[in-house]
């Protein structure tokens, strides 16, 4: 270390690993197209994604789309989709992080309200996952936070959908 100079965070604030469930409303249809870019623009507010190219599709993989949804903006690819099952994206904010957030509807789990799932009926959830990298110390910091508060993080995603939904 050069004498003045802070220490670099530690490997694991450079990366974090998050995942966890979103309920949606019982009867909600096509749950996965919520997580679309052009699904997002129903539930979250100030969610803009502009397309740097024309699309028919939103979630056809190589999709590329920008958003300015807080600072700083981000760019982000469709890499996979699985239709009615999961949507993957890589995503960029620079000089931040960049990484994947994965979309997967789940099918029979606790809650999901699929046979033999103790949840309630008709209700479903999926799992969403981040997979960052922080490009920054500053991003380091910023992912420290995401993790820290990812829990509170998908409940605001959850009640927002439910809100919607009404």
């Amino acid at each position: 270390m050069v004498a003045g100079s802070t220490p670099a965070p530690a490997a694991s604030q450079w990366r974090v690993r998050c995942s966890g469930t979103v309920r949606l409303p019982s009867g909600t249809t096509a749950p996965l197209a919520l997580f679309t870019p052009e699904g997002e623009r129903a539930w979250a507010a100030g969610w803009d994604p502009r397309y740097l190219a024309p699309v028919t599709d939103d979630s056809e993989p190589g999709t590329v789309f920008q958003t300015g949804h807080g600072p700083p903006a981000g760019t982000w690819v469709v890499t996979g989709r699985e239709p009615g099952r999961s949507v993957r994206y890589a995503r960029v904010i620079a000089g931040q992080d960049a990484g994947t957030v994965t979309v997967t509807l789940d099918s029979g789990g606790p809650g999901s309200g699929g046979p033999g799932s103790g949840g309630p009926a008709g209700g479903t959830q999926v799992t969403v996952s981040y997979d960052l990298t922080a490009l920054s110390e500053a991003g380091a910091a910023h992912l420290a936070r995401f993790a820290a508060s990812y829990p509170e993080f998908l409940a605001h995603w959850e009640q927002a959908i439910a809100a919607a939904a009404r």
